[in-house]
Formats: structure tokens, C-alpha cells, sequence
């Protein structure tokens, strides 16, 4: 079937895998803050600003542990 080495497709898998992920969670972040207009201030910040931004934060430091891990750093 496939004559590629078994530790470069692992290798490009954990490419792959690294770029779906951290598309889907920029893709995600972007259409609740930007679509639904989470991520702006009308007057003053609203509950759901402060929500939006608090998700970000955690989601994009749970991102990073993830890419850590994966990626043994």
C-alpha cells in the first residue's frame, strides 16, 4: 500500500492533526466573537463579552497544552 517510512507519516499525521486543531479553534473563536459580535463593545462590555473573552482565554491556553503535549515540548 503506502512505501512511505512509518516515522515520517507520523510525523505528517502530527502535522495534520496539529492544523485541523488549531484551525477548528480559530475558525470557532471567530464566528462566536465576530458572527454573533461577542468579541465588540457596543457602549460598555456586557456579560457575554466577558464570557466570549474568558472562553478565549481558556480555550486558547488548553490549545496550547495540547500542542505541548503532542508535541512533547
Amino acid at each position: 500500500m503506502s512505501s512511505m517510512e512509518p516515522e515520517a507519516r507520523n510525523f505528517l499525521v502530527k502535522i495534520a492533526n496539529s492544523l485541523a486543531v488549531s484551525l477548528f479553534w480559530l475558525i470557532t473563536n471567530s464566528i462566536i466573537g465576530i458572527a454573533f459580535n461577542y468579541a465588540f463593545f457596543e457602549d460598555k462590555p456586557t456579560l457575554a463579552n466577558y464570557v466570549f473573552y474568558a472562553w478565549f482565554i481558556i480555550s486558547l491556553v488548553a490549545l496550547i497544552f495540547y500542542l505541548k503535549r503532542k508535541w512533547d515540548l
